[in-house]
């Protein structure tokens, strides 16, 4: 019984750390705070998409009175059990990386972050220049300027047993 029961507190303390990590990477000031603007990147990077919906709900929950910012020890018990629930799962890897080669209609491996961008903020649900500026700036390969999708399917999903 004590090996699950340590193996559970490991795996909550191994989430606590991405959580934070992530969170910690937006706290500019270094006050346990980000701006809730932030708050959808900070989830995306956890490997997590929640529709625009679910995460207006999960900002309600966690804002610090309507203030526009979300404070550590706020988010991290909701995002732990957004985690642990598997609530906004990734996509899987194939999946990702068909819609990515639907979008290559030359078959080149690659996008242009024009490209991308294109499909990003007019199609689906859309992203902002800002969360669009931040997500090319995380993963372009910035000598070519090009977005090679195959390399990036990994960072983009997370494993499910975590």
């Amino acid at each position: 019984m004590a090996d699950s029961t340590q193996s559970a507190e490991a795996i909550v303390s191994d989430v606590h750390k991405k959580i934070k990590a992530a969170f910690e990477a937006f706290d500019y000031e270094s006050n346990n705070t980000v701006d809730v603007r932030e708050i959808g990147t900070i989830i995306y990077s956890l490997g997590c998409f929640p529709t625009q919906a679910n995460l207006h709900d999960l900002i309600a929950e966690v804002e610090e009175d309507h203030t526009g910012y979300i404070h550590l020890d706020k988010f991290l018990p909701a995002m732990t059990k957004v985690l642990l629930d598997h609530k906004f799962p990734s996509i899987p890897e194939d999946l990702l990386l068909q819609a990515f080669e639907v979008l290559d209609k030359e078959k080149k491996g690659y996008l242009e972050p024009e490209e991308l961008t294109k499909y990003m903020t007019q199609e689906g649900e859309v992203f902002t220049q800002e969360e669009m500026d931040e997500m090319l700036t995380a993963l372009a390969d910035h000598e070519k300027n090009l977005v090679y999708y195959k390399d990036l399917i990994s960072q983009l999903t997370i494993d499910p047993d975590m």
